[in-house]
Parts: C-alpha cells; structure tokens; sequence
C-alpha cells in the first residue's frame, strides 16, 4: 500500500492515493531518484482506475516488465482490457527504450496520459543530471522530481548517482553529509533537477518517509522549499 502525506493551506494531510498529486496535464515526466519508477507505476495504476487511456514510457531505458506494447494495436487491447500500456522497445534481454516514432506520435495523439520516465538513477536517492539528462519531450507538461530522503545526513559518495557531479554542484567532497540545505539547492536549481523545465508545471516528491524522523525532516525541508518560493512539494512513503 502507498501512503501519501501531502502538505496544504489547511495543514499536514495524509491520504493512501497518489491521486493527491491532482497532476496537471497529460504528458507527465519523472526526474531524479529515491523511488522515480516506484512512482510511476503507482501513477499509471491511480489513472488506469479512473478510466484514462494511460500510457508508460520511458526517453532513456528502464527495466522491462513482463508486459510491453511495442504496437498501437497491442496498446489499445491493453486499454480495452482496462490496464495501462508500457510501451517501448527492447534495447536488451533486461532494458526496454523508448517506443518507435510512429507509436510515440500517436500515444502523443490518442492516450489520456503519457507518463515517462526521463532520467536514470540506478537505483541511488539523489543526483545532478549529466549533460545529455533530463530527456524531456517538447510536448511535457509536468514534471515530478523525486528524491529520496533516506539520502539525508548521508555522504555524498554512497547514495548520489554520478557523485562527482552532486560534488562539483554542491563544492563538497564526497564524505560530505547531504543537509536540507543541500536538497534546496539540488531540487530548485536550473542546474539541478529544474533542468530545461522552462515554464511547465514543477513538483516535487520526497519519498521514503517511513520513519518519524523522516517524515520531520521531510516536513522541514518542505518549508525550507516554501521560504525560497516553491510550493508543489509532496511527502510520499511507497510500500
């Protein structure tokens, strides 16, 4: 079960669906680390139950799962059957890449949502994007950073993805302690998970809230986020 704590002008809310998010939009990019494909699925099973015509993907490469469209034909017997389509190309036995031209334009034309993973993270909770990341598409019109918060007071060098980035970023080393103020600075920077977000939609998702502590930190660190302007900030625990 996901349990999803959301922050509101009425205080410190909790519920159990990520349809708290109330994601603008129907083409969705995720970015970062701590939990990114976790969530994804979790938002294409939130929409599959409303009824939407939902379709996953990824711009990079993601674990293949037991399920993939390659065709539209194969996507629309998935929909009729009311489940989502993952939908890309095997790049290997493990990885599948993005769909063909053709299927990417006409998900782009005819699902409800297109919710792609845009980056790698291996895993890791937190990163800096290398110069070929984030993969945005032109027509996304939200994007989800996710870091996780389990990378907190831990040193750079064991939980970031491409460490020598978030060091080169942050001008620390690699035992450095990973701070609140760090988070700030990686989650609001255009340097950071911002990346080539222009104008679109931008929210943010801590997960790994499942300790106490976390969850203070997380809430901390939400207002820490709203004292520098940003106010789309999501507290998660997937289980």
């Amino acid at each position: 079960m996901t349990q999803i704590v959301w922050h509101s002008d009425r205080g410190w809310t909790q519920g159990n669906s990520v349809g708290c998010l109330a994601l603008p939009g129907r083409v969705i990019s995720l970015v970062g680390g701590g939990g990114k494909t976790t969530l994804l699925y979790h938002l294409a099973a939130d929409y599959q139950a409303k009824s939407k015509r939902t379709a996953v993907m990824t711009t990079t490469k993601i674990y293949r799962p037991n399920h993939v469209c390659a065709t539209r034909q194969e996507c629309e017997v998935r929909w009729a059957a009311g489940q989502y389509a993952v939908c890309g190309q095997a790049v290997s036995p493990e990885k599948l890449g993005p769909p063909s031209p053709p299927l990417l334009a006409w998900l782009l034309e005819h699902a409800d949502i297109v919710l792609i993973e845009a980056d790698g993270a291996r895993h890791m909770a937190c990163k800096i994007p290398a110069d070929h990341e984030p993969v945005l598409l032109p027509q996304t019109d939200t994007v989800i950073a996710v870091l996780g918060l389990d990378a907190l007071g831990q040193p750079v060098g064991q939980v970031c993805f491409r460490p020598e980035l978030v060091c080169d970023f942050l001008g620390c080393g690699m035992d450095h302690p990973l701070t609140r103020e760090d988070f700030a600075k990686i989650l609001l920077a255009p340097q950071g998970s911002r990346k080539d977000v222009g104008q679109r939609d931008y929210r943010v998702v801590l997960n790994k809230c499942d300790e106490e502590r976390r969850l203070t930190e997380g809430q901390a660190l939400v207002a820490l986020l709203e004292s520098l302007g940003h106010t789309q900030t999501y507290l998660t625990r997937f289980r």
